[in-house]
């Protein structure tokens, strides 16, 4: 992205901007949303990133349509859209419906990237958090990949993958796969590395993206560790650069 944000090709072929939005914010009303995703658009960012579960989808749709109309950007194709399989679907025959009720939320036709969003499944249902533990249930990893890959080959997404997966949940993965998987999304910030899965991804082909490179200030994943950190402190007081900035320049895309 010539003068933008820099982007990464992933095994799809396609373009993937480096830096997104994430929208994984409970209880967040709508209206608050979709300003949030304007003034981002107007910031310059491309790439947004929800999930069936977190309740963003339909006001990002709102605010795409709303850019659209207002001219703040021209076509839906400058945009990078990701969004996630909930496990409650995370069974063979649910997958296309989720996808396609995501896109109708959307107010899409295809999205960009969509993404299995954690390597369990849950008994079929209205998800909540926590689950109750007699809900969950083993993934056919098989089955509901090849049911991803199928909303690849129709057309309805341009690149599939998973989030929060290890080396053993890819590779078991990968075994039957026909289509690889172009990104795993997990947690990765200086104080959480993951450099074995970064490895296993990079050998594979495979794009590690990072949520929370920040780390997060609300329950349950609080940590302080990053912003908080004496050692990113003291570097980003040296390169005249606030500790995020320091941060996001280490946690961008990794091949």
């Amino acid at each position: 992205m010539e003068g933008g944000i820099p982007e990464a090709v992933m095994n799809s072929g396609e373009r993937i901007p480096l830096i997104g939005m994430g929208t994984g914010s409970p209880s967040t009303p709508d209206d608050f949303f979709i300003s949030a995703f304007i003034t981002a658009m107007e910031v310059g960012y491309r790439h947004f990133d929800t999930a069936a579960t977190y309740g963003s989808e339909a006001p990002l749709g709102k605010a795409i349509a709303l850019a659209l109309q207002e001219g703040l950007i021209m076509t839906r194709d400058e945009l990078f859209i990701t969004s996630k399989l909930g496990c409650t679907d995370a069974h063979h025959d649910r997958v296309l419906p989720a996808l396609k009720q995501t896109l109708q939320n959307l107010e899409l036709d295809c999205i960009d990237l969509y993404l299995i969003h954690w390597p369990v499944s849950l008994k079929p249902g209205k998800f909540k958090f926590p689950f109750n533990k007699e809900d969950l249930l083993p993934m056919d990893f098989k089955a509901v990949w090849e049911a991803m890959e199928e909303c690849q080959r129709l057309g309805l997404v341009k690149s599939i993958g998973v989030s929060n997966f290890s080396c053993k949940k890819l590779a078991q993965l990968m075994v039957n796969a026909k289509i690889p998987p172009a990104v795993n999304q997990v947690e990765l910030n200086p104080a959480w590395q993951q450099r074995k899965l970064r490895d296993f991804c990079k050998e594979n082909g495979i794009l590690v993206s990072a949520w929370s490179p920040l780390g997060a200030n609300e329950a349950p994943w609080v940590s302080l560790a990053v912003m908080e950190s004496p050692i990113l402190k003291e570097i980003a007081a040296a390169k005249g650069k606030s500790v995020a900035q320091v941060t996001t320049s280490k946690c961008l895309l990794h091949e």
